[in-house]
């Protein structure tokens, strides 16, 4: 573009409206009578609707959005997805028989379906086929809508390890063979890793306990991660093997089913994060809706007591425990989506300023993208959401999430029945 043109970025100006995030673990108040203006993709200003209004109209031409009294909060982050999830039964056998261009179809759809529910940020935690560096691209490049999207590419397992069956994974042996899987994914461009620590609710010839890696293979993955600067997440469930990963340095345990307090006392120290997954030891309607087989619900839901002990143990312990549904995010699920139902279960017990947190800025901290997102600041990105209950009196209130916008581009707007993209 020659400097002769240079067009201004479009500029709106959000109005009638409370603003607040997670900053109200902090301390800091709603601002009532907001507004916040949108400069190109960032917020330009926020604070009483007056001053910003002032501050934009001197700076030219803009576009009033009248938010009708809505509260607005930064988009949500899901830090546990899977958009070409296919567990055990007739629903994921499925997904996996789709060929490149259904999965690539199926995908992207769940991706447009997830920034319309109101979470503006992924993290994926194991997708099929390196198709998620595709549907990356594409919603980077404009060429189809999503969210942010972070991504470990394929999982790693040892032979025959927990959901090895699927080619989300990457069966792997011994320390090379571990190093080699991670220097694989970050190849493909991976933002952290995923290893898959110990067996599951979906492996039928595994239990939760059963560990899958042995020291010297779980020291490779971190060393080898870490030294790339990429971050480990591991699925794991008991107590013994999430103590030993922490140890070598785990950055985050997905699921942490059976913890005790001195491993989450442990975790607290070292700074491990846990996404502690609730909604997958209580979601039947899911799984009968899957066709899920009776043995993988008697197991996932028998250890759901176990699975809430352990993360009451972590919130004790301080934890730093962050949102993720492992439920594609988007899908409906007990009359709202599965992102809102499980924070819904997460405030039950550390209250809603905690699971805002939990929601938005926590998981932004963890991916490293604090400076752009997580709070509605001025010079981040506008990935905003809006609703017409209050969030801090009950986080049920993202149950009625009415508009979207993700870097100041509208995507959802019930009220004037627009969906742009």
């Amino acid at each position: 573009m020659s400097a002769a043109y240079s067009p201004e970025p479009s500029s709106l100006l959000l109005g009638n409206c409370t603003v607040l995030d997670a900053r109200v673990v902090d301390g800091m108040d709603p601002v009532t009578d907001a507004g916040v203006w949108i400069r190109g993709d960032r917020i330009a200003a926020v604070g009483r609707y007056a001053d910003v209004a002032a501050e934009a109209r001197a700076a030219g031409a803009l576009t009033n959005v009248d938010l009708d009294g809505a509260y607005v909060t930064p988009g949500l982050v899901n830090m546990h997805t899977h958009f070409s999830l296919s567990l055990p039964g007739s629903g994921g056998d499925n997904v996996k028989g789709m060929g490149a261009y259904d999965l690539a179809h199926y995908m992207a759809d769940g991706a447009r379906r997830t920034l319309r529910s109101g979470v503006t940020t992924v993290r994926c935690v194991a997708e099929k086929d390196h198709a998620d560096f595709a549907l990356r691209r594409a919603i980077n490049a404009g060429r189809t809508s999503g969210p942010r999207i972070y991504t470990a590419g394929r999982a790693l397992v040892c032979t025959g390890g927990h959901g090895h069956e699927s080619n989300d994974t990457l069966e792997c042996d011994g320390p090379v063979g571990f190093r080699h899987g991670v220097r694989s994914q970050i190849k493909a461009g991976a933002d952290l890793i995923k290893v898959m620590i110990s067996g599951g609710i979906a492996g039928e010839h595994e239990s939760i306990h059963t560990p899958q890696l042995f020291t010297d293979e779980m020291t490779a993955v971190i060393e080898t991660a870490h030294a790339w600067g990429r971050k480990v997440t591991a699925h794991a469930g008991p107590a013994e093997v999430i103590g030993a990963a922490v140890e070598l340095g785990l950055d985050c345990v997905e699921h942490g089913y059976q913890l005790t307090p001195e491993v989450a006392a442990r975790m607290a120290e070292r700074g491990t994060a846990l996404v502690p997954t609730l909604l997958v030891t209580r979601c039947k309607e899911f799984f009968d809706e899957l066709g899920v087989p009776e043995w993988m619900q008697c197991r996932s839901l028998g250890a759901g007591p176990r699975h809430l002990e352990s993360f009451d143990m972590a919130i004790a312990a301080g934890v730093e425990v962050l949102l993720g549904s492992d439920m594609p995010p988007f899908w409906e699920f007990e009359g709202t989506t599965a992102s809102v139902r499980e924070l819904e279960y997460m405030s039950e017990r550390i209250g809603t300023a905690r699971a805002i947190h939990a929601g938005t800025r926590g998981p932004i901290r963890w991916l490293g993208a604090e400076s752009d997102l997580g709070t509605v600041e001025v010079g981040k990105l506008a990935d905003l959401i809006a609703m017409d209950a209050d969030p801090l009196a009950d986080t049920s209130a993202f149950r009625d999430v009415r508009w979207v916008m993700k870097g100041g581009q509208i995507v959802r707007d019930d009220q004037n029945q627009e969906d742009v993209r």
